[in-house]
Formats: C-alpha cells, structure tokens, sequence
C-alpha cells in the first residue's frame, strides 16, 4: 500500500559518525526528489532537530559527497532530546516544516530515541544501521564497517613491519566497546596471533603458554588485537600483565583509536548505504514505519526497532575458532 500522505521527509544523523553516512543522505535525497518529495536535512542529529535545525536538500546539495567522511548534516548525542520536554520541542519544530516522516541514520541509541519518539507522536521514523561496530541486529552489516577494518588493516599492517624489525610483542587496540566484530576481522585479516573480543573471557596466561610455543619455534613477531571493551582489560593492562609475567617479551601497545571512523568509505560501504538510503524512502511510502533498513543474505529486510535495539547480533563463531586455528 502506498501512502500518498506522505509528501516531505527529513532526514538525519546521529550518534557516531561513520564512513558513508553521505552516500546514505543522497541516497535518501535522490530517491526522495525522483518520486516528486520534498526531502530536508536535520543537522546536528536530535539535537538539531529541537532547535529546529532544518533545511532544504535539493540535488545540488547532495552532489560530490558520497566520497567523503563523516557526515554533512554533522551528528551529536542529544540529552535534551531524552526528556519529554526536549522532544516536545522537536515535534514542534517537525510540525513548522510540515515533516511527515523522519530517516534517522545511527546506531542503538538513535533507534532507541526514533522509537520512543513514533509511539508518543505518531510521526513514521525508518532507520539506517550507521556505525563502525556492526552490531545492530536485523543487518549483516552497517555503514561504516568496511572502511573501519580497512583502516585498521592498513594500520597493524604497518605495524608489523616495525614489529617484525624489533622482534617486539605488539598489542594493538581497535575500537569495540561492547562488540567485536571490527578486532575479529582485524586479526583474521592480519594474520594476528591472538585476538581479545568483549563477548569472550580470554586467559592472559594461556596468551603467555601461545608465546612461548612460538618462541621456541623461532616466531619472531606476535600481533595481538584487543577490542577496547575487552572484558579482560584494555591492550595496555594486557600488556602490563603479559610484561610482569613474561619479562622476556619485547612488549609495546599502539591504540588505532578515532582513525577508523575516517577517511573516504570503501566501494562496499558506498553501495550498501545507496541500497539502504533507497530502500528507506521506498519504505516510508509504502506505509512501512518504526523499522529499520537492513541486507541480510544481499536483499533488503525490515526489523521492528524494538528487536532491533534490544536484540543481539552475536559473533560468528566458525569465524573466533578459524582465528584461533590460522594463529598457530
């Protein structure tokens, strides 16, 4: 069913940026403007839209953008926005542009505030999975991933040579508070040693027993990624641990940090935020409201943001056990 009610949708950023929110706003945009909608551009997330924050995107405005970083609508975490008082503020501001729905690219938190948002003002919200960690339920994968573990690839690619120079024990931190997804694909595709996930306890003495097997096999470099919420501690306690325990170990620590949310997006992550930004206007006017976009096995589907937020997205576990194997 089509709804023909629908004649302006706004569209916004929110939470943590990642690579190929802009191919995601002109995907939105384009696909807006050729059924004949009025498409506007929400800046600075929830924030924004309170202080009313809220302009115009024509075509021209969403030219030569899928290529960059970041986001142009700019993206912030919003407290107000959690009060009822605040999101009275951003109905009425909606309401002054004649809004009739929202598309809300970000992660949990951004769900979790476009769900209470639909149930206390009936306006239909669709989100896009927009962030690094690839964590959100309902979707193979987020906007933002493949350049994440791209970055990271390229950077503990270039620490191993000084790794393998020095004979030295690297521990190198990604970033994955709750998630590990971008250090699992990191050591897999770095040929890492070892890898410390948040879903997993790992023993720093077995990691010490693994060492010294390959030093006696004269492995003269290890690489170990840790995800920054690693339940055992961050990559310099680890490597604290590991240096008491196993003075014998030339032990260093390099943080990636903010480097894997920059950066131009990958070809991966430029397509799969067009399929997504599209499909979420085809979305909204077919009546669909309060979902979120996502692939799974390469075609579109629609998860209620209910599941979406409070459901989890576990690791492969086929995956953890080949990383274990390929690190011998």
């Amino acid at each position: 069913m089509t709804n023909n009610n629908i004649k302006r949708i706004a569209v916004f950023t929110s939470g943590g940026d990642a690579p190929g929110m802009n191919a995601a706003i002109r995907a939105v945009a384009r696909t807006a403007i050729y059924h004949d909608l009025h498409v506007y551009g929400i800046a600075n997330g929830y924030d924004g839209m309170i202080r009313g924050d809220i302009s115009r995107l024509e075509l021209r405005d969403v030219g030569n953008i899928m290529q960059r970083g970041g986001t142009i609508l700019k993206t912030a975490r919003s407290k107000e926005f959690m009060t009822v008082e605040g999101r009275l503020k951003a109905i009425e501001s909606l309401k002054a542009h004649d809004i009739d729905a929202c598309v809300a690219i970000g992660g949990n938190g951004t769900f979790t505030g476009a769900s209470v948002f639909n149930a206390e003002h009936d306006i239909p919200f669709v989100g896009l999975p927009g962030t690094i960690d690839n964590d959100l339920f309902g979707t193979d994968y987020t906007i933002g991933f493949d350049t994440a573990i791209n970055t990271a690839m390229e950077a503990v690619d270039k620490i191993r040579d000084t790794a393998d120079s020095h004979n030295r024990l690297f521990f190198i931190e990604v970033m994955g508070r709750h998630s590990g997804y971008i250090a699992l694909h990191t050591a897999i595709g770095t040929g890492a040693s070892n890898v410390f996930l948040p879903e997993m306890t790992n023993s720093v003495e077995d990691l010490i027993s693994e060492l010294r097997i390959s030093a006696k096999r004269h492995k003269l470099f290890n690489l170990v990624i840790v995800a920054e919420g690693n339940l055992s501690g961050n990559a310099d306690e680890l490597a604290k641990i590991v240096k008491e325990k196993a003075p014998e170990f030339d032990t260093k620590v390099s943080v990636i940090g903010h480097l894997q949310r920059g950066g131009s997006p990958t070809c991966a992550d430029r397509v799969l935020a067009s399929r997504l930004g599209h499909a979420a206007v085809e979305a909204l006017i077919h009546g669909k409201k309060n979902v979120a976009i996502g692939i799974v096995n390469d075609h579109i589907t629609y998860t209620k943001f209910e599941d979406a937020i409070t459901k989890t997205k576990a690791l492969n576990k086929e995956l953890i056990d080949m990383a274990h194997i390929l690190a011998i």
